[in-house]
């Protein structure tokens, strides 16, 4: 019986190790991959400094700084002047800090529930009717350029006017009942060429399912203008939110930055008094870190899906893990060379 053969525990221990390499390269591929490429690019670094700093004053923020309310502080403190009061107070006693960290939280919801009702709509609509074409695509482009030409502004102020929402889920949705169809025409003109590809029409004639063909075949092709859509439909929910409540159309039951714009404009005369400049100051650096952060983060999204950057990646990584290897291999053989000495 020979003795050069494989046991069965040396067989499943290669077989555990062919398997978490295979996990180590796809949480490379989707996870660690990008995310090197994002912190490596200075855009990308700041984009997520800035959106991780907003997490945490919607989440640790809101519990760690207590709200605030009128005559809560002294009136019209500037800011850096009290410890306590970082950013300063506004006209009726409330701490900028606070409004500014416990306004956070529904933004992000508005954020969250916007851009994702957008892009699901969108890559939906653009994925069928560029995949089907003919008649089908003919009308759903007719139904997406009609919704595209509607005057955004008028909607969004009938809309508030009849909901009256006051749920940010609801408010995002409403924000963004238009951003879908951008999308759709973006990403159905991206489909039309990828459907008619030799690979996806053979995988069509193998009656492959389409749904199978949209996921696996199609949908992965798209994927820049996907995440590029949702960082860009962000952003222009944050402004579009800021604005209506700064113009008073959505209703002013909790805290926001437009709210507080308001007050500061209508109020306390912010423009035209320097004293008072802070309140207007703070809550509009406050959108514009947040729109910021979007956009850097959207930009470095460029370099995650340049091909040429991902290969150098790769290539950094497989010449990184063959020195780990030439490492074990070259321990492994001086311990063994020790043995054999003793």
């Amino acid at each position: 019986m020979g003795t050069d053969e494989p046991s069965v525990f040396e067989i499943k221990a290669d077989y555990e190790e062919t398997k978490l390499q295979e996990y180590e390269r796809e949480f490379d591929r989707w996870v660690g991959g990008p995310t090197k490429i994002l912190w490596d690019d200075y855009r990308g670094r700041f984009g997520i400094i800035l959106l991780t700093i907003y997490l945490l004053m919607g989440t640790i923020g809101t519990v760690v700084w207590p709200s605030t309310s009128p005559n809560a502080a002294p009136r019209m403190l500037s800011p850096f002047e009290s410890l306590r009061y970082p950013l300063g107070t506004d006209g009726m006693g409330q701490d900028l800090a606070a409004m500014m960290i416990h306004a956070t939280p529904a933004m992000l919801q508005m954020i969250l529930a916007g851009a994702i009702f957008a892009n699901l709509l969108g890559v939906s609509v653009g994925l069928f009717s560029g995949y089907i074409g003919g008649t089908t695509d003919k009308v759903i482009m007719t139904l997406t350029d009609t919704t595209m030409s509607i005057p955004g502004i008028p909607l969004l102020i009938i809309l508030a006017a009849i909901l009256e929402p006051t749920n940010p889920y609801l408010i995002g949705i409403i924000l963004s009942i238009q951003s879908w169809a951008g999308t759709a025409r973006v990403l159905r003109s991206q489909v039309i060429p990828i459907a008619n590809e030799e690979h996806v029409e053979a995988a069509r004639a193998y009656g492959q399912p389409t749904s199978s063909l949209l996921v696996k075949d199609i949908l992965p092709h798209l994927m820049p203008y996907i995440f590029i859509g949702f960082l860009g439909g962000a952003t222009a929910i944050v402004f579009a939110s800021v604005a209506l409540y700064f113009l008073g159309i959505l209703p002013f039951d909790q805290q926001n930055w437009g709210v507080v714009l308001n007050m500061a404009y209508q109020e306390g005369g912010a423009m035209y008094s320097l004293q008072a400049a802070h309140w207007i100051v703070v809550p509009l650096v406050t959108v514009i870190g947040l729109t910021v952060g979007f956009t850097l983060l959207a930009q470095a999204f460029d370099q995650v899906f340049n091909p040429r950057v991902r290969a150098r990646h790769r290539k950094r990584k497989q010449d990184s893990d063959e020195m780990v290897d030439e490492d074990a291999s070259m321990g492994a053989e001086k311990a063994e060379s020790q043995m054999g000495t003793l």
